[in-house]
């Protein structure tokens, strides 16, 4: 099996090793300071001899594969080896970064699990089994942030699986087979958690740590994205230009912000249910005209709510009428529907549309599309109402 440098040392990046075999683009060698991927943390790339190491990962053996493309290697070969430095360096602070963090989290939270990590050069992430709050996950930034100021060791060791002190460790035993050491990371006496991952040696090289943003990642949780080292200052400082500059719009103090932005949060919601109102009411209220004996509804109503617009048209299409609808916002929202096959809404909606600059498209008897200039309402609408009606013409 392959001696795996990294294990004893992360902060290898050259070394030689012999060639012990290679298929293709698969190359192994005696030892390595590769890491192949783990816990989340993507692997190395580098070079070996110069040429691209693209990927390292285990084989069914154990041992480490290296991805080299287009390699000229020879079983036996003594080669020179460099793992991408300044990417390594990034992801051992992420990785160490995310043990930081969570521990951090869970102090706010003691029911808080991981489901899983993302640890990237694009991306560095944790999804956990719920939802934290904002104010939570600001007080977890605190703390972690005094642990880098405080620079915290962080070390590795081995445990047995019989160690009474493993149940202080965050480990799922249940993934770790009977034959594979138990390897701990500790920071400081903060945190301890089951990982062979690569880590930095010191809290302090982690620099700073902020989460950026929370999204929904579906069944597994929520996504706790992060920011380490120099990317979470730079991060740091636009986020801080950026809510100064929403607290001076808003016009109040900055630590009123929040408040200020849950206030009209509400407001603009009460607004949208009675502009939803209106316009259902607006809808109802309008009466189909007669043309060549078919109903045809033309309205301009405030808002672009589909459901509001679609519930219109869909009851006058449903009693065989026509409906022709502009929802007005900042840009226009475009319904034609039919219930007679006189009026194809799939063919005349987006010949009309297009004089505008506008695209749509649907089925014969239900149709819908935009235009972004909203001044042009009743312009299109009465577009609308010209082709509707000669199509009515004709068939009559």
């Amino acid at each position: 099996m392959t001696d795996e440098i990294f294990r004893h040392d992360g902060y290898v990046f050259e070394f030689e090793a012999n060639v012990v075999s290679v298929k293709g683009d698969e190359v192994i060698l005696d030892s390595t300071a590769f890491y192949p991927g783990g816990g989340g943390q993507v692997c190395d790339t580098g070079a070996i001899r110069g040429i691209p190491v693209t990927e390292a990962f285990y084989d069914k053996d154990g041992n480490i594969v290296h991805m080299v493309t287009g390699n000229d290697l020879q079983p036996g070969e003594r080669v020179w080896c460099s793992v991408d430095w300044d990417r390594r360096y990034e992801l051992m602070q992420g990785h160490t970064g995310e043990h930081l963090l969570f521990c951090s989290l869970k102090r706010q939270c003691p029911d808080l699990t991981i489901t899983k990590i993302m640890i990237s050069p694009e991306s560095k992430y944790v999804i956990v089994n719920h939802d934290l709050s904002w104010e939570q996950i600001r007080e977890a930034q605190r703390f972690a942030n005094q642990a880098i100021v405080d620079n915290l060791a962080v070390t590795k060791s081995i445990m047995d699986r019989d160690d009474p002190d493993l149940e202080k460790v965050r480990i799922k035993l249940d993934r770790i087979p009977e034959d594979e050491e138990i390897s701990v990371v500790a920071i400081g006496n903060i945190d301890l958690s089951a990982c062979s991952g690569v880590h930095v040696m010191e809290t302090s090289e982690l620099e700073m740590l902020i989460v950026d943003r929370k999204v929904s990642a579906g069944k597994d949780g929520i996504a706790i994205h992060f920011k380490v080292g120099q990317e979470a200052k730079n991060v740091a400082a636009d986020l801080a230009s950026i809510a100064l500059e929403i607290v001076d719009g808003i016009g109040c103090k900055t630590e009123d912000s929040v408040r200020a932005v849950a206030n009209m949060r509400h407001d603009l919601d009460l607004e949208g249910r009675l502009l939803r109102k209106a316009t259902k009411d607006l809808a109802v209220s309008t009466v189909p005209e007669d043309v060549h004996g078919t109903p045809v509804l033309y309205a301009v109503l405030p808002g672009t709510d589909r459901a509001v617009l679609t519930d219109a048209a869909e009851s006058v299409k449903s009693k065989g009428g026509v409906a022709l609808i502009v929802g007005v916002t900042d840009t226009l929202a475009v319904i034609m529907a039919s219930g007679t096959p006189a009026v194809d809404c799939r063919k005349l909606l987006p010949d009309v549309l297009k004089q505008f600059g506008g695209r749509g498209g649907g089925k014969p008897d239900f149709a819908q599309g935009g235009v972004t200039d909203s001044s042009l309402a009743d312009e299109v609408l009465k577009a609308m109402r010209a082709t509707v009606e000669k199509s009515l013409s004709s068939s009559s």
